[in-house]
């Protein structure tokens, strides 16, 4: 079905994030309640599933590990070979960090990077010999014409050869047989949906099976054109509408969402992607049925089909794990260095009032996963709120004199740390965690913001950008939770690693500004 009379909305070649994000706040409130799934859906989600490898950071790792490898070969070879040590160190060690560079430009040259080639047999083995081999003419033709021949060993340079070469067809033997397991598990694959059935759906379905090597795992189909065209497409099962896609991609993982609409049923995708959008994943719209052509660089391509890039997920590949780093790092040290004061803060609340330390509650973390977050009590036992049911306000009776002062400073998130640096479930820097129930002028947050799940893309933090920019402490009103959510999807928008550091430093500073914190 075609909508001729749509407006503009969508960019040519593919418009990102941005050019639609207003329009996308504009749409109808994603659903608090879980949906019931189809018995096919629930099928998928029950069964086992491994943790995804990043392909990126695969690639990423298998360059610095061979890299290591050839350094240490032409290391060991010569120090078994050249004597005396001391005095050609200063010849070899670049010598061998420069034939190890020029072998990793070389190999990437032969694009033997890539999982498909991790998971290939002779061909890769061909490609890197040849790769492998050319780089040691080019060490002998420079030798040869700066003149340097005779100051390096020719044993050592042929052994080299052959050794490195030896090792690296070893070690990508034994990433073969890695590479194929991880793929088996699923653990390399991006899961992906389609989303419309029809002709357009079955002509994808079949294009994406028919490629090799494409790194994708078609795992539904979702059309919100209810029964037209039967339970399947292409031999896939439609496995619910959109609204159900938003559900299914809470409870399992879903990588990729391609439209097989094409690009002139603006209004009907644009309808979708309102529902789509607070859901951490990439969304494709497949271009391969358009009849509007655009130059090729305004596609990206999956194997062969050129797609529209609509969406990415926030943080994906190196990003998550230098964010990952970051966490770990930072929160030991920060962990370390106020232990102090969680010791001094534990001892005055036990001395303060009856009942535990810690107070755990119920929050929402990544994709609306429930996780628990642990705080400093700061309640009297009997009038702890787990829930959050009613939000804390100025002179609470239900708060202690310890409690006053923690919440004030914000100490008694600290123990937030341990969920950083052990349990993995909060970030130092992200969007703050909120209690289940939460409410703002009698509605849940979630009712009360457009867009609120789409805060949820990326994990929770301690701090954020809205709270070291004023917004912290009591949200009774929607004004106040509305520009919340309008400051963590800034932060999600423009996150990068710098952003994250400058939030932490500057989140001292705004504790002293705080003035509705109770």
């Amino acid at each position: 079905m075609l909508d001729s009379d749509s407006r503009p909305a969508l960019n040519a070649a593919g418009a990102g994030a941005a050019a639609v994000l207003d329009r996308l706040r504009e749409g109808p409130r994603s659903d608090a309640v879980p949906r019931n799934l189809s018995p096919k859906a629930r099928a998928i989600i029950d069964s086992p599933m491994a943790a995804p490898i990043s392909p990126i950071v695969l690639a990423g790792i298998v360059r610095v590990v061979e890299f290591i490898l050839m350094v240490a070969v032409g290391l060991a070879i010569f120090a078994a070979y050249v004597t005396p040590i001391s005095e050609h160190l200063s010849l070899y060690v670049p010598a061998v960090l420069a034939i190890a560079t020029l072998a990793t430009l070389a190999f990437q040259i032969a694009d033997i990077y890539q999982v498909h080639a991790f998971r290939g047999h002779e061909k890769q083995y061909m490609r890197l010999a040849s790769a492998w081999s050319v780089v040691f003419l080019v060490a002998i033709g420079a030798s040869f014409f700066l003149k340097a021949g005779d100051l390096y060993s020719r044993v050592w340079l042929g052994t080299y050869y052959v050794s490195g070469l030896l090792v690296l067809v070893v070690s990508r033997k034994i990433l073969y047989y890695i590479v194929r397991r991880w793929t088996r598990e699923g653990r390399l694959t991006r899961r992906t949906v389609i989303v419309g059935g029809g002709e357009a759906g079955e002509r994808i379905i079949t294009e994406l099976r028919r490629q090799k090597d494409t790194g994708i795992e078609i795992i539904g189909l979702f059309d919100d054109r209810g029964d037209r065209g039967g339970d399947e497409c292409a031999g896939l099962a439609k496995l619910g509408t959109v609204d159900d896609l938003v559900e299914f991609g809470r409870r399992t993982r879903v990588d990729l969402v391609i439209f097989s609409l094409p690009i002139t049923a603006e209004n009907r995708i644009l309808v979708m992607l309102r529902k789509l959008w607070v859901l951490p994943l990439d969304i494709r719209l497949a271009a391969h049925t358009n009849k509007l052509q655009f130059r090729p660089r305004s596609y990206s391509y999956i194997g062969k089909i050129p797609v529209i890039d609509v969406f990415d997920r926030p943080i994906a590949d190196w990003d998550v794990v230098m964010k990952w780093v970051f966490d770990k790092i930072i929160g030991t040290l920060a962990l370390i260095a106020l232990s102090p004061v969680l010791l001094a803060t534990a001892i005055a609340i036990k001395l303060d009032s009856k009942g535990p330390v810690i107070f755990r509650q119920k929050r929402y973390g990544f994709n609306n996963d429930l996780i628990e977050v642990y705080k400093f009590r700061s309640m009297y036992t009997d009038r702890t709120d787990a829930t959050a049911a009613k939000l804390v306000t100025k002179d609470d009776p239900r708060v202690t004199r310890v409690g006053r002062f923690i919440r004030k400073t914000s100490i008694d998130e600290l123990p937030q740390l341990f969920n950083v640096v052990f349990k993995g479930n909060l970030s130092l820097v992200g969007p703050r965690p909120h209690a289940v129930n939460a409410k703002a002028e009698a509605k849940l947050y979630a009712d009360a913001v457009d867009g609120y799940f789409a805060r949820h893309r990326v994990k929770p933090g301690i701090t954020g950008w809205a709270q070291i920019n004023g917004w912290r402490g009591e949200t009774d009103t929607h004004e106040k939770i509305q520009a919340r959510v309008e400051h963590d999807l800034y932060y999600i928008e423009n996150w990068s690693l710098l952003l994250d550091l400058s939030i932490l430093l500057r989140t001292p500073l705004s504790l002293l500004k705080t003035e509705n914190a109770y």
